[in-house]
């Protein structure tokens, strides 16, 4: 059976308030958090963006479920220093991190001043990355000359259980990449459910461990305050991978996205006022085959939401 867990967007909330916010998450019956790692918001509206890993330590030593995070190595963290922070996490709190890793976005990667690569050779990139975090957790010393460069590297000591390495795969392409080296997958709820084909590509390839959806929702009190919400906090979703990818600034999100009218962002959020139809989506995200669901509530009454949530949502889901 599915669990659900809670999404804590870096993008929309400072780091002292999300902290609260996922600690009333576990209190409210939610079993897991995870996070994106992100250097800027989407847009001005969301106007955050903390240190994933900074924040993970804390919102480790303050809760006690599993937490994870979906983080790019390899531009704007050397995969050495990327698996010196993950194996630094599982030592204070074991068996509690999943780490997922992904090729990147412009919009976070850009900082360091080099080049943007073409999608085939963040590919690669990864794939190097990966080799070396996992070369790291195994306690090897670890030299590497490629698109990225390591030099005698090794972690004292290195992880006694290293987290797993989940792929973050949006295509069916991409996952069936990924199922050659990943210990699970996470993606997102795409229209027509096509998140259902990149989970199928995944597992079709022998592709193993947990698969993780994270969901975009939008819950209020009316219908017509759901829609603006998510307008207002997540229209740059209905822009799509191809495009999400390759934009550096949130301005230029904004520019790209400023004649999405609300009514298009319904197949990218689940939009409503009625918590059965919330439980009945959620539901069938977890009989579709995903082991966990994370929720992300997309507007910014995070209270209301998790209070709601767990009093009528999540005992739903779970029976």
């Amino acid at each position: 059976m599915a669990t659900y867990g809670f999404h804590a967007s870096h993008e929309q909330f400072g780091p002292a308030e999300l902290l609260d916010l996922t600690r009333a998450a576990e209190q409210a019956g939610f079993s897991a958090a995870m996070c994106s790692d992100h250097f800027a918001p989407w847009s001005r509206a969301q106007g955050h963006s903390g240190h994933a890993w900074a924040w993970l330590g804390a919102a480790l030593a303050v809760t006690g479920f599993p937490l994870g995070v979906v983080t790019a190595p390899g531009q704007r963290y050397h995969p050495a220093v990327l698996a010196q922070a993950a194996a630094t996490l599982t030592d204070l709190s074991p068996g509690r991190l999943w780490v997922a890793l992904g090729t990147g976005q412009a919009l976070n990667e850009h900082i360091t001043g080099d080049r943007w690569p073409s999608k085939p050779a963040r590919t690669r990139r990864l794939e190097e990355c990966v080799e070396v975090i996992r070369a790291l957790f195994r306690g090897e010393t670890v030299s590497h000359d490629g698109l990225v460069r390591v030099d005698r590297a090794r972690l004292w000591p290195p992880p006694q259980e290293p987290p797993a390495l989940l792929a973050a795969a949006v295509t069916p392409s991409t996952a069936r990449w990924a199922a050659g080296w990943a210990d699970g997958l996470i993606t997102i709820n795409q229209p027509d459910d096509a998140h259902r084909t990149t989970l199928a590509a995944y597992r079709d390839d022998g592709g193993t461990g947990p698969a993780v959806l994270q969901v975009h929702l939008s819950w209020a009190d009316d219908p017509q305050t759901a829609l603006a919400a998510a307008h207002e906090q997540w229209r740059e979703a209905a822009l799509g991978s191809e495009v999400g990818w390759e934009i550096s600034l949130p301005e230029h999100f904004e520019e790209a996205a400023r004649f999405i009218d609300p009514p298009q962002l319904t197949p990218f959020v689940h939009v409503s006022a009625d918590l059965s139809e919330h439980a009945d989506w959620l539901a069938a995200q977890g009989d579709a085959g995903f082991d966990q669901v994370m929720i992300h509530q997309v507007g910014r009454d995070q209270r209301a939401f998790i209070e709601a949530f767990g009093d009528h949502v999540l005992p739903r889901v779970r029976s």
